[in-house]
């Protein structure tokens, strides 16, 4: 079973960066999806980036597509999530996920099977 451990969550003004770490352990994730999601405060988790297991193909959701950026380092065992231009509606806890039987795009939330506890990114206006 994979352990996942997301870092980098923190405060900024609206319009600034941040940039996520997922560090995996445990098992190796070179050959399996991964992903990310948020949920933000009365509201269920929703969909945000996905990467397939070489890094060649990844999906957005609407709401970020143009300014969060998902890669991976399978060499490192870490997926990131560099997000721009944040605006007080990114305010969340984003959580890493994976599936642990699939290489290719996971493009909902529910496709995931293995989760980190999460990382809270708070963004002012």
């Amino acid at each position: 079973q994979v352990q996942l451990v997301e870092s980098g969550g923190g405060l900024v003004q609206a319009g600034g960066s941040l940039r996520l770490s997922c560090s995996a352990s445990g098992r190796s994730i070179s050959r399996n999806a991964m992903g990310w999601s948020r949920q933000a405060p009365g509201k269920e988790r929703e969909f945000v980036a996905a990467i397939n297991w070489s890094g060649g193909s990844t999906h957005y959701a609407d709401s970020v597509k143009g300014r969060f950026t998902i890669s991976r380092d399978n060499a490192k065992s870490t997926v990131y999530l560099q997000m721009n231009s944040l605006q007080p509606e990114d305010t969340a806890v984003y959580y890493c996920a994976a599936n642990q039987r699939r290489a290719g795009l996971v493009t909902a939330t529910e496709g995931f099977d293995s989760w980190g506890p999460g990382t809270q990114v708070t963004v002012s206006s």
